[in-house]
């Protein structure tokens, strides 16, 4: 069975500290969703943040929840409870987005709570079980014990990658557009004003 070191914290700044720490094993950032615990690769998420309001896009499925500007970035943002078909909750102080880098995009995960930063050797990382044709479990990673609860590390590029990356490739272009749209009045009107000044 697997061994960990488990430090349980759910404050972000102090996951922040921890996340650069280096160890022997391969570092994980654990997050809960209802009461069952997720992990992945910590070299693959950016930054954590608490949830804030969204800019929502129509035509996209219910768990893409919109788009953020992080510090000039469009991040298509994905509810991670609706995307695993789980009953949606309302978002609580604890609710955090992890923002994670999916084949060279930027995209944002709303997560029920950070739980810790957990370091595990890859040898200690059980498979996924197997089951029937009709059982997708090609998302995860492996299983691994942490305490006394089991946490299911996931391969964030299969999670987002089907949908999930076309939708933050569309989702960027539909955010220039509306952006240009919104311009375009503001555009139009000091054309009008300078062409009206011409005229006199």
């Amino acid at each position: 069975m697997a061994t960990a070191t488990k430090e349980m914290s759910t404050d972000i700044s102090d996951i922040d500290e921890r996340m650069g720490f280096s160890s022997d094993g391969d570092q994980y950032l654990t997050f809960l969703l209802g009461e069952e615990e997720y992990g992945v690769q910590i070299l693959r998420v950016q930054e954590i943040k608490g949830y804030t309001g969204v800019t929502r896009i129509p035509n996209t499925p219910p768990y893409v929840k919109g788009v953020l500007n992080l510090r000039g970035t469009i991040v298509p943002i994905v509810d991670l409870r609706m995307k695993f078909g789980m009953p949606q909750e309302e978002y609580s102080k604890t609710t955090v987005i992890i923002v994670v880098e999916v084949k060279g995009r930027v995209m944002g995960v709303i997560v029920d709570a950070v739980s810790d930063v957990m370091n595990i050797a890859s040898k200690d990382i059980q498979p996924a079980p197997e089951f029937d044709d009709s059982v997708d479990v090609s998302f995860i990673d492996g299983i691994g014990s942490y305490g006394d609860s089991l946490v299911t590390f996931l391969d964030i590029d299969r999670v987002l990658s089907s949908e999930g990356i076309g939708a933050a490739g569309s989702l960027n272009d539909i955010a220039t557009v509306e952006a240009e749209a919104t311009a375009e009045p503001k555009a139009s009107a000091e054309t009008k004003k300078t062409l009206k000044k011409q005229e006199q």
